[in-house]
Formats: C-alpha cells, sequence, structure tokens
C-alpha cells in the first residue's frame, strides 16, 4: 500500500486532524503572535470546525457501523466544504491585494480581556482589525492566501478519497 492510498483510505482520520492543526495554527497566531482576526479571518475558521464535525461523523459511523459508502459520502461532503473554504479565502486574499472591496462587516475586536472591557467603558477606542490589511505574509502571501492554498488542496484530495473505489465486503 503506497503512502498516498494509505492517506486515501483513512481520509476523514486526516482530514480531521489537518482541520484541527489549521485550527490550532491560527489560533497561534492569535495568542502568541498577537494577530486578532478579523470577521473574514473567523469565517475562514467555520470551515474547518465544519470539517471537523463531519469528519468525526464519518469515522464515528464508520466504527459503529461500516457501510462501504460512508468515507465516500463524507469526502464528497469534505470536498465542498473545503471548497467553501477555498472561496472566503480567495475572497479574503483578493480583498487583501485590493481587487475587490471588503464587506462592510469586516472587523472584529478580537479576544476581550477584563482590563479591554473596562478601558472600552471608561471610553477608550478598540482597534478592530481591518479584513483588506495583511498584518502578516510570508514569501508574498498572507495568512488568508496560505489557507487558499492550503483548501485547495483539501479539496482536491478529498475529491481522489471520493474517486477511491470502495473496498469490496
Amino acid at each position: 500500500m503506497t503512502a498516498v492510498s494509505y492517506v486515501l483510505k483513512r481520509w476523514p482520520w486526516f482530514a480531521l486532524a489537518i482541520s484541527a492543526a489549521m485550527l490550532a495554527a491560527a489560533h497561534a497566531f492569535q495568542t502568541f503572535g498577537g494577530l486578532a482576526p478579523c470577521h473574514l479571518c473567523l469565517k475562514e475558521r467555520e470551515a474547518y470546525w465544519a470539517a471537523m464535525a463531519i469528519a468525526a461523523i464519518a469515522i464515528a459511523a464508520g466504527l459503529i457501523r461500516p457501510w462501504p459508502h460512508t468515507p465516500r459520502i463524507a469526502s464528497l461532503v469534505l470536498a465542498g466544504i473545503f471548497a467553501y473554504g477555498t472561496y472566503l479565502a480567495v475572497f479574503h486574499a483578493g480583498a487583501e491585494w485590493g481587487f475587490w472591496h471588503a464587506p462592510v462587516t469586516c472587523s472584529s475586536t478580537g479576544p476581550v480581556s477584563r482590563g479591554a472591557l473596562q478601558a472600552f467603558m471608561a471610553g477608550a477606542q478598540g482597534h478592530q482589525p481591518a479584513c483588506d490589511v495583511a498584518p502578516w505574509r510570508l514569501l508574498g502571501l498572507s495568512m488568508a492566501g496560505w489557507n487558499a492554498l492550503i483548501s485547495a488542496g483539501l479539496v482536491l484530495v478529498s475529491l481522489a478519497a471520493a474517486m477511491r473505489k470502495a473496498p469490496a465486503r
């Protein structure tokens, strides 16, 4: 069995792990890097939460009552979720590059601390990250750009897993 067939055969497990890793990375940038998420950043995370839920359901269904088509159906649903995540990430990256305008609702206050809440109640203005400004880039791509590439790759792997021949009973 090759590494590729191993991954495709167990795709819900890998999709769960990769989604969790992507969320962990996003939270690490937020917590340790001090990069508060904007509105679109938070929307992009929702795709990974949904993928984790679908993958967990597929894994549980496969363990409780194995049905040969469960991985295929789960992989197709995961492909749709990752495609939506790709769309969100491309839209976000396009707003950062100025290709189009970000939504009006595109701001967030990030995590709220007791001190920040007290300062706000005293009349201080909070910093709201804008969706059209990339606070971090690596090799010319922002986090949204990297997310778009990773999500697109996850779509392709999900489709490959869905097209994989179902095992014989």
